[in-house]
């Protein structure tokens, strides 16, 4: 296959439709830096498989669709295609149909990538495998990435065998070989699974076996129950029959006690009724009269309240003219003393503005004494803090070192009691360690029981082995078994059809024709049918209207010409046919018209493929065989196929009982396989038991160890700490005999606060009479402003004094005037009184007489409604009466409904027929009920001690059964397919192996011719380290550059490094070269000659191989060196476009020019 072109869109900054031509040759990729050239070549390895989104430079696959820029909006997909030419047909079978492979990689957003393979969607795997069969890959070392030289120089030995795994082609059979690791672990874990499985199944069976025991014995407790409830069922259901008919007798006698009691309620309400009619009319004009009274009373209760209203209002007026005349003098002496306030405020204002001036002198000296004492206190107060401070401090001290000495008294109590528990602990685990089992005789109990285990295992692999070629040998068996069957089969199937022919041909009815008597040699049937034509129908029984007669022997008969054969000397036939036949001659095509002149009359010739030659000159063609013929070959062909039936039958027979004889063969190692399976199981459990033994024993004694490692550790740090402790206490106790003596501290303090306490007396006196100054001079300036408006306001006062009083006046003249008119109104309120107390006496007189009539109605009405209440609830009792029976008989109506609905929901019987299920006659006597319950009670409670039952167990031990045969015949398939795996994977092996060390001779040959063509000289070679496999092995290299000696490849100066990787990578190309090769800024380190170099050994590998080149570069050596330019250049910024150049044809154009 051939790289052709490679085409993009959406991918990366690619956001337009691109097309990368790659060509025969050296095709350069330049451009500046960060314009797009690497996209170029992540693109192909993307479109080749690559599924690591950080090697392709992203944060995520969905980081290769273009992002957008400044003037372009972000894409939702990213599309490459890589156009192949397969007209060689190298493709692989699947894809190699077409002269052009087209495979494509479409990724949407959030949506994942989907490849497709000439239209057709593939797997990614199906995608890697395709290039990876033709030696090249996303991840393959001809993709020569930035930084891959340094990569193949630093990497390890085992990194850099890849190389020749790419060189020997076997890069597909890793793979492969992983798939085959894969399914062969997933093989054995099935096995594992299914002998799990097989064992739960074996013992599920068991247990299912002793659950049908179960089952039985519950079925025949469950009868037994039935047959009890059938007969509790049919007792309660008599007995609710029973109580039904005695509550529908006693419904009869309370319904006509009902009807009488209602009769007599009847009459009592009618006369209830009469007493009732005139009581309304009554009782209305008593409330008409109690209503005329109610007036009555209400208005002499608002004539008293309108009396006692006016006597208040009078006595008000009273009142307010005394608060009048009094605030009329209070207001006339205001106005007399105003003058004399106004007087007496202006003498105080004098005062106080004279005694203010006198007070700032004496306020400036008691300021000054103030602030003296105020500093004298702030000095002692200063010297007291300090000598606090000081006394706290040594107090602190004090206190701390009391308090740690304390402390490490009780901290050592405590760890003496810990060290004392420690030692005690140790002294009981030795005793406990003295009593376990030792882990000595446990473990040789372990080993003989894993000797056991594999010496099974061994005895399971032999069985095995023995079972798999007596498969073998069964499926050897079964191919012949088959093969003869199938003989057989045709045969006879071919012998009825025949038969049937035959049969179905047989058209003589009563009289057989001759040609069923004749025996005709195979081949001659067709001549025989020709010479007698319809004469072979005619039977030989004379009573048919034609038939043969024996007419001598035709001894005197003409003989036929020499060269002709008789045709009786290949036919059996009876008398009467053998004069006609030899008359007849069978000869050769092309005799027949030589002899046929010496033909005597009646004489014929005949060939075998049926002509006729008669002696008068008649010729009759060969044509399609005649029905007679037919049936004689057929008859021929059935005596043949039964003879050949017979052998396939003996055939048959033999291959059979070989089939048999093999498939014995594997049901005895079968057997044996699974006596061999149950005692490995056994080992195995007694193995597992011997090693839970050992790892109790080991963690019993491990613990103990453990604690006792632990407990002495604990001691020994105990130990330190008590030593810690009596340090630490000894120099408590020395510097607290160090400490400062707090009673001479304590003298000092007391003085210093005595001499506080006097400064702050002396501070406080001055601070009273300079602050006392002070408020006495705010008071008199307060005071002076006080006086100052109270002068302002006794001014208004005066002012307004004479208006208030001539309006006091005016109310005083009002109130006298209403006064007087209230004098006048006692006299009507008597009037009215004397009118309104006569009308109260007539309605007081008129509602008494109405009351005591409605007092006599009532009393009627009263014996009535006794009488009729004591009729209804008479009523009332009865039909309650009735309504118990009533909901007895429903009671019992419900049971027995509830009995009969019982019965046909647990017998499923109508309740008639319980009876029969009982197994009791009607004429036997009904047991007891309590003794049935009682009965029925304990068999349920024997039911119960039975537990879950599984009804179901025979059926599922048998379907569970017939699953332990199909998951042991799937066992043995897997067997089958591990043994296959097994196979595959060695043969992998084996040929991974083989092309490997094949291709190490080849890449070090031409890695050696390689290294001295870069370096003008010098030796280098590969060598294969680390494991005698090659397959694990790794790749070192060892070099020796012109005039130095070899050395490792990591000890070469940086451009030794890089021309000896490029050698190497080269000789892999030339060992099996693939495809492309994409070198992406390899010259970089190299300086201008060895540049020159490398550029030559490109021009050597493009003419040698078929490898197409694709260089990216910023060397302009390397540039004039290609035989294309592709530019990649970025005019709008964030989206690349390729632009190209043929230099060859370029340059051709330039000299034609």
């Amino acid at each position: 296959m051939k790289f052709n072109r490679l085409r993009l869109v959406g991918f990366k900054s690619f956001v337009e439709p691109g097309e990368f031509v790659i060509e025969r040759g050296l095709t350069g990729v330049v451009g500046p830096n960060g314009c797009g050239k690497s996209n170029l070549v992540e693109a192909l390895r993307w479109v080749m498989g690559e599924n690591s989104y950080k090697n392709m430079r992203a944060s995520g696959m969905d980081d290769v669709i273009f992002s957008g820029s400044g003037n372009r909006p972000a894409r939702n997909t990213a599309e490459v295609g890589l156009y192949l030419d397969n007209s060689d047909r190298t493709a692989p079978a699947a894809f190699n149909d077409s002269d052009e492979i087209q495979v494509t990689r479409r990724i949407e957003r959030e949506q994942g990538s989907v490849y497709r393979i000439n239209g057709k969607e593939a797997r990614a795997k199906d995608v890697q495998l395709l290039f990876a069969d033709a030696s090249t890959g996303a991840r393959s070392p001809s993709m020569v990435g930035q930084g891959r030289i340094g990569e193949l120089i630093q990497a390890k030995p085992q990194a850099r065998r890849q190389l020749l795994e790419e060189a020997a082609g076997i890069s597909g059979l890793h793979s492969r070989r992983h798939e085959a690791e894969l399914r062969l672990r997933a093989a054995e874990g099935n096995l594992e699974r299914l002998d799990d499985v097989t064992s739960q199944l074996e013992s599920q069976i068991e247990s299912l076996k002793r659950q049908a025991r179960q089952a039985s014995r519950f079925k025949m407790l469950s009868a037994d129950i039935r047959a009890r409830e059938a007969m509790l069922l049919h007792i309660r259901w008599v007995q609710a029959k029973e109580a039904e008919a005695e509550s529908d007798s006693a419904l009869n006698q309370a319904t006509v006690l009902v009807a009488e009691k209602a009769q007599i309620q009847m009459e009592a309400a009618k006369a209830q009724g009469i007493a009732s009619f005139k009581l309304p009319e009554l009782r209305e004009d008593e409330a008409k009269a109690a209503a005329a009274l109610q007036r009555l009373q209400f208005a002499r209760n608002q004539l008293e309240e309108d009396a006692n209203r006016i006597l208040r209002r009078r006595d008000e007026l009273t009142r307010r003219l005394a608060q009048l005349a009094e605030d009329i003098s209070r207001e006339e002496r205001l106005v007399a003393d105003n003058a004399s306030i106004l007087a007496r405020l202006d003498a105080e204002e004098a005062d106080l503005a004279e005694t203010l001036a006198d007070s700032g002198r004496l306020a400036e000296e008691t300021r000054e004494a103030f602030e003296e004492a105020a500093a004298k206190l702030a000095d002692s107060e200063r010297i007291f803090a300090a000598l606090t401070a000081e006394r706290a401090e040594a107090a602190a001290a004090r206190n701390q070192l009391e308090r740690a000495i304390r402390d490490l008294a009780d901290r050592k109590m405590r760890l003496e009691r810990q060290a004392d528990e420690a030692n005690r602990e140790l002294a009981a685990i030795d005793e406990k360690m003295a009593d376990l089992p030792d882990p000595d005789e446990k473990r040789s109990m372990v080993e003989a029981a894993e000797d056991v285990v594999a010496e099974a295992e061994a005895a399971i692999q032999l069985v095995e082995t023995a079972l798999s070629k007596a498969r073998e040998t069964e499926a050897l068996s079964r191919g012949p078994v088959e093969q003869a069957r199938a003989a057989l089969n045709a045969l006879e199937t071919e012998a009825r059809t025949i038969s049937k022919m035959l049969a179905a041909g047989d058209t003589s009815g009563a009289f057989s024709p001759v040609a069923e008597d004749l025996r005709v040699d195979r081949g001659f049937e067709i001549a025989l049918g020709a010479a007698l034509g319809d004469d072979l129908e005619s039977p030989l029984d004379p009573q048919a209207p034609i038939y043969w007669s024996d007419n001598g022997s035709g001894a005197t008969d003409p003989a036929l010409p020499d060269g002709a054969v008789p045709l009786i000397s290949h036919v059996g036939a009876p008398a009467a046919l053998t004069r006609s036949l030899r008359q007849i001659g069978i000869v050769a095509a092309g005799d027949a018209e030589r002899l046929m002149p010496a033909l005597k009359p009646g004489q014929r010739l005949v060939t075998k493929d049926g002509a006729v030659f008669r002696w008068d000159g008649h010729v009759t063609g060969a044509d399609a065989p005649s029905a007679a013929a037919l049936r004689l070959a057929q008859k021929n062909r059935l005596s043949e196929l039964e003879a050949e039936a017979e052998l396939a039958r003996d055939v048959l027979i033999e291959a059979e009982e070989h089939l048999s004889a093999a498939a014995e063969a594997i049901r005895a190692e079968e057997g044996r396989l699974g006596t061999a399976r149950d005692a490995s199981r056994l080992a195995a459990r007694h193995l597992a038991e011997a090693r839970e033994a050992l790892a109790a024993a080991e963690r019993a004694s491990g613990d103990l160890i453990r604690r006792r490692d632990v407990i002495v550790e604990a001691v020994s740090r105990l130990r330190e700490q008590l030593e810690d402790v009596a340090m630490q206490d000894e120099n408590a106790r020395i510097e607290l005999e160090d400490a400062p003596d707090l009673a001479a501290i304590d003298l000092k303090l007391n003085a210093q606060q005595a001499e506080v306490a006097t400064d702050r007396g002396i501070l406080a006196e001055a601070r009273a009479r300079h602050e006392g100054l002070n408020r006495e001079n705010e008071a008199r300036q307060r005071r002076i402003l006080a006086i100052q408006q109270e002068r302002d306001t006794w001014r208004q006062r005066a002012a307004s004094a004479e208006e208030h009083i001539q309006t006091l006046r005016d109310r005083e003249e009002e109130a006298r005037d209403e006064a007087a008119e209230l004098d006048l109104a006692p006299d009507e309120f008597d009037d009215k009184r004397r009118a309104l107390m006569n009308e109260l006496q007539k309605a007081e007189e008129a509602r008494r007489v109405a009351a005591d009539r409605l007092a006599e109605a009532e009393t009627v009405q009263r014996e009535a409604d006794r009488h009729a209440a004591t009729a209804l609830s008479e009523l009332a009792e009865s039909r309650e009466k009735r309504g118990r029976v009533e909901e007895r008989l429903a009671s019992a109506r419900e049971r027995r409904q509830e009995s009969e609905l019982r019965i046909r929901q647990a017998l499923n019987v109508e309740p008639h027929e319980a009876l029969r299920l009982t197994g009791l006659s009607a004429m036997q006597s009904t047991p007891d009920l309590r003794e049935v319950e009682r009965e029925l009670e304990r068999l349920k409670i024997e039911r119960e001690r039975l537990g879950a039952v599984n009804l179901r167990a025979e059926e599922e031990s048998r379907e569970l059964s017939e699953r332990l045969q199909a998951l042991i015949k799937e066992r043995d398939d897997v067997i089958d397919a591990i043994r296959k795996l097994r196979g595959a994977i060695q043969s992998l092996n084996r040929e991974g192996r083989e092309r490997l060390i094949v291709a190490f001779d080849v890449v070090n040959a031409q890695f050696q011719r390689l290294f001295t063509h870069l370096f003008g000289g010098g030796t280098a070679e590969l060598q294969l380290i680390e494991s005698d496999d090659p397959l694990e092995a790794g790749l070192e290299i060892l070099a020796r550059p012109p005039g130095k000696k070899p050395q490792t490849m990591t000890l070469l100066s940086g451009g030794e490094q890089a021309l000896t990787a490029m050698a190497l990578i080269f000789a892999v190309f030339l060992t099996n070269p693939a495809p492309i090769c994409v070198l992406d800024e390899v010259d970089a380190p190299l300086d201008d000659h060895n540049v020159e170099r490398y550029c030559n050994l490109m021009d050597e590998m493009a003419a040698s191989t078929e490898t197409r080149f694709v260089v990216i570069t910023h060397n302009p050596i390397t540039m004039a060196r290609m035989d294309r330019l592709f530019g990649v250049t970025m005019a709008e910024q964030g989206v690349s476009q390729l632009v190209s150049v043929d230099l060859q044809t370029a340059e051709r154009l330039r000299e034609i020019a």
